[in-house]
């Protein structure tokens, strides 16, 4: 959850999300829970080839699917910081103002 907030803070805030953006986060999400589940029982085996057949195993192989994936992702979501939009000083004082008054 705190980098599904990450990447939203990095987008703009939930304001700026559109509906689709969100559904492609939550497969950005998913996809980086499983690649670290792998990542970590990768690296708690003793070795990632096997020596028999002098090859990777296929869930090496299978991890960089899920790791070329999470990059799509990443990508059409947008790799650049937007900066969120910050209201002039007047229109928020105005605001704030109406608020107090509707109290």
């Amino acid at each position: 959850m705190e980098w599904r907030n990450e990447i939203i803070r990095d987008l703009g805030g939930e304001e700026c999300i559109s509906a689709s953006k969100l559904a492609l986060l939550e497969l950005a999400v998913k996809t980086k829970l499983l690649l670290d589940s792998i990542d970590g029982w990768l690296f708690r085996q003793p070795s990632l080839v096997n020596a028999r057949k002098r090859a990777l195993f296929p869930v090496v192989l299978q991890r960089q699917q899920l790791a070329d994936s999470l990059a799509r992702y990443m990508t059409q979501l947008g790799l650049e910081k937007k900066a969120r939009e910050i209201r002039d000083l007047k229109s928020y004082m105005a605001e704030r103002i109406s608020k107090g008054k509707s109290k």
